[in-house]
């Protein structure tokens, strides 16, 4: 049978791992303003959307949300204007793929929120 001391020392641990880990996803999250730096699409992915079974095409705008991390990643993506689910699906699945040079804010990278414009027009 193990030591008792070890077993706490190894849940101690694991414990501590789990939060650094949880820790390194939670960052403080700024609102753009004075003396922050907006981040800058380095990679752009654009929607596919395909018309409904009729043929239907869509033009319009869809607002998204999202975090841009400080590591230039884009979390929480979400609609906040909905033109339709198949497009608001297109638009946000197009923003996940994309990647940006992050914020800063006295020279160092920060996670900002910020909206995007995604327009559909029909062709």
């Amino acid at each position: 049978m193990s030591d008792p001391r070890n077993r706490r020392v190894a849940v101690f641990s694991f414990l501590m791992l789990l939060a650094v880990t949880a820790n390194a996803e939670d960052e403080p999250v700024f609102d753009i303003g004075p003396g922050i730096t907006p981040p800058r699409v380095t990679h752009q992915v654009n929607p596919v959307y395909k018309p409904d079974a009729e043929g239907f095409r869509v033009t319009g705008t869809v607002i998204v949300g999202l975090v841009v991390s400080s590591k230039g990643e884009p979390k929480d993506v979400h609609v906040v204007r909905s033109l339709g689910k198949g497009v608001d699906d297109s638009a946000v699945e197009a923003v996940q793929q994309w990647q940006f040079e992050p914020a800063r804010r006295g020279g160092q990278p920060v996670a900002v929120k910020i909206t995007v414009e995604i327009r559909f027009h029909s062709m």
